[in-house]
């Protein structure tokens, strides 16, 4: 009869068997745990970054002394800007401020969102996602085609470090619910460049829902959304338009929060004073937009996380 008691080769097999099984048990943690940092840029921009990959989101840098309104501050030295004046890079301030690049993602092309992102995309040969009006106006300052990626809004891509799900959404209800504007850029426009401010027209409107390792990010352009584009989507970060016009939206901000199951974490956007430098005090718009704002949020979603972003300051989210 053999014996068939436990010899070392035996316990030695059985042992790497069962630590096998127990690291296919065990979730990757190579990706799934690393966190995700956001920079606000000012307007409705951002960076958002892993170890892996950078995306810009509308990337106005230059924040142009534009106009001669409340909004523009008599300590700004700096040239002042007529809407119908031609638009003109910071091109130094960008090169200080934005480094590496893989992609940009573009709500809409008004000058606030898309004005910079010709001379950061030559700069960085990031490649660009964006409308059909976003893509000519970039091709009539000379991007490259293979840079370019049109959607109009239903497309969800699937790219090496992230994917990204693209969604129509609708501009704010500007000047007293009176603001539409149809026009676009078609392939045959004849665009002369450089444009003026006044020429960057809005040419439609996106959300993006980003999703970098384990967290889904969304983001706004403007205030305003499409209710069945968002409903049931989850986001563990939502970037919300937090301006003043978010008011003459139907309980934007409980109907917001309660279509994407309130989010983990809620930071505003397109709500700082553009019209000045970094640097300056944002502090009237704080008082004027986001005190209000976050007791909306406080009342609709109590256990989200709150957060108002510094200009060029880093928000880690774990």
């Amino acid at each position: 009869m053999k014996d068939k008691s436990l010899t070392p080769s035996h316990f030695l097999y059985y042992l790497i068997i069962w630590v096998s099984c127990i690291m296919l048990c065990v979730p990757d943690a190579s990706g799934q745990d690393k966190p995700l940092n956001l920079k606000y840029l000012g307007c409705a921009g951002w960076e958002l970054s892993n170890d892996k990959v950078t995306l810009l989101i509308d990337p106005y840098i230059s924040r142009l002394k534009l106009g001669a309104g409340p909004s523009v501050s008599e300590e700004d030295e700096r040239k002042s800007f007529r809407p119908s004046d031609y638009f003109e890079s910071d091109t130094a301030l960008i090169d200080k401020t934005i480094g590496k690049v893989d992609f940009i993602l573009v709500h809409h092309s008004h000058f606030d969102h898309l004005s910079d992102v010709p001379y950061i995309a030559k700069k960085t040969g990031a490649k660009v996602i964006a409308t059909e009006t976003s893509c000519n106006i970039l091709r009539a300052y000379g991007i490259q085609e293979g840079q370019l990626i049109t959607v109009k809004g239903g497309e969800d891509y699937q790219f090496d470090d992230f994917s990204v799900r693209i969604l129509p959404t609708l501009h704010s209800p500007l000047n007293g619910k009176h603001y539409f504007d149809s026009r676009v850029y078609l392939r045959e426009s004849k665009l002369k460049i450089p444009l003026r401010i006044n020429e960057f027209v809005e040419g439609g409107s996106l959300m993006f829902l980003v999703r970098m390792d384990k967290h889904q990010l969304l983001t706004m352009g403007s205030m305003n959304f499409i209710e069945r584009e968002v409903q049931g989507l989850n986001p563990d970060v939502i970037l919300v338009g937090a301006n003043l016009s978010r008011l003459e939206i139907y309980k934007y901000t409980e109907r917001l929060l309660a279509l994407t199951n309130f989010p983990k974490t809620v930071i505003p956007t397109h709500w700082d004073n553009y019209r000045v430098p970094y640097g300056f005090s944002q502090q009237s718009s704080i008082e004027s937009k986001l005190n209000l704002f976050k007791a909306e949020v406080s009342k609709a979603s109590p256990n989200s996380k709150f957060i108002i972003p510094v200009h060029l300051e880093e928000i880690t989210i774990k």
